[in-house]
């Protein structure tokens, strides 16, 4: 990556962040739950995925 695209992707962080702190608290924690969300449903196995026991 260079250093625009470096520039580029920290403004846009920057700004979501921005975007984040301006939001009620409660729109702030429907934010944050749906993220969790995302998060656990990425960590989930694909359905009929081979789960190696860990």
């Amino acid at each position: 990556m260079d250093a625009k695209a470096d520039h580029s992707a920290e403004a846009e962080g920057l700004r979501l962040v921005r975007a984040f702190l301006s939001l009620q608290p409660d729109k702030r924690a429907e934010v944050i739950a749906f993220v969790e969300e995302l998060a656990r449903a990425k960590r989930r196995p694909e359905e009929g995925a081979d789960v190696s026991p860990g």
